[in-house]
């Protein structure tokens, strides 16, 4: 029998309406040979009784309240013992071959901390959803190619390549790396949003690479936890977050070479959810994200300079500035 190299970990709150698809869908896929951790975060929907019943195989971790997406996912890593852990969100259905095709990727750069499938959109199977992630030096993160349709003149999605950072809701990471003495679990602090960027940066701190493995398909709901792209819960986090990234990985002289970056993109960003009748969310959050950089809990997670790192924060700057210029060709 061949050797396990992967475990699949799916973080689960109240996801009865896609939880069994997803299930099934790993199973009926080319990757016999893996196993599947669900964390259950206090689900109230019959989600967590129809795994019990329908799918014995699973290994169940039940958490008696809703300990958020980084939690959840750092109980299933610690729980596994496989040279890979695949996160997977409960609201995807995963491709035929998306398991292989993920530890392929791997397998081929002992160099990679990550690699990120193509997700694609579970109602629009020819819509992107996110390939890849980039975060730029506005404090902006984005998923590269959103909302574009594969064809002729989107082949580019096709190839593999290097990305900034995995989205955890469907990626592969080595398991050795997230041991607290190289790159870490995620960070418990963001709760949900943005943990995945973070965890990408601190990688890259560390001379590791991301990648997109464009083989590995995935197809996704989107917002199925928090209940739409825009809402109150959302804007708050992921600004309180957005905050909280830039503080925690850049060193002093970046955080202040990147200042004018970073109040222009808040800026933009308060107009932005000010239309969409979020603005007081969206600015609670920054003030959110301050409070956390200046107290205990925060400090103790600022990566702290080292003279060792210098060539990555070059390196890092330069994606930064990079990845700003493609938001403008975005837009």
């Amino acid at each position: 029998m061949a050797v396990c190299k992967s475990t699949i970990v799916i973080p689960n709150y109240n996801g009865i309406k896609y939880i069994a698809a997803c299930l099934e869908s790993i199973y009926s896929g080319t990757e016999k040979n893996i196993e599947i951790i669900v964390v259950d975060n206090a689900s109230s929907d019959g989600s967590l009784e129809l795994i019990k019943e329908k799918f014995p195989k699973v290994r169940l971790i039940e958490n008696s309240e809703n300990t958020g997406f980084s939690r959840a996912v750092n109980q299933g890593i610690l729980a596994s013992k496989t040279p890979y852990v695949i996160l997977l969100n409960n609201d995807t259905r995963a491709g035929l071959s998306f398991a292989h095709e993920l530890e392929k990727a791997m397998d081929s750069d002992g160099r990679l901390f990550s690699a990120s499938a193509r997700m694609m959109s579970l109602y629009d199977k020819d819509i992107i959803d996110d390939a890849g992630d980039f975060y730029c030096a506005l404090g902006w993160a984005f998923a590269r190619g959103k909302g574009k349709r594969i064809g002729s003149q989107n082949g580019k999605y096709n190839n593999d390549c290097n990305i900034f950072a995995s989205c955890a809701g469907a990626a592969i990471y080595r398991r050795e790396l997230l041991d607290s003495d190289k790159v870490g679990l995620f960070d418990e602090n963001h709760f949900a949003y943005f943990e995945d960027i973070d965890i990408g940066y601190r990688a890259r701190l560390c001379g590791y690479e991301n990648r997109y493995a464009a083989a590995a398909v995935v197809y996704h709901a989107g917002s199925a936890t928090s209940g739409s792209r825009y809402n109150a819960f959302k804007t708050k986090l992921a600004s309180r977050n957005s905050v909280y990234l830039a503080y925690k990985n850049m060193p002093l002289f970046q955080l202040l070479l990147n200042s004018p970056f970073l109040l222009a993109g808040f800026l933009v960003k308060t107009a932005f959810f000010i239309k969409k009748g979020l603005g007081r969310e969206y600015i609670t959050g920054l003030a959110d994200g301050v409070k956390l950089c200046m107290g205990e809990n925060g400090r103790k997670h600022k990566q702290r300079f080292a003279l060792k790192r210098f060539p990555q924060y070059i390196k890092i700057q330069l994606m930064l500035w990079k990845n700003m210029l493609l938001i403008v060709k975005i837009f």
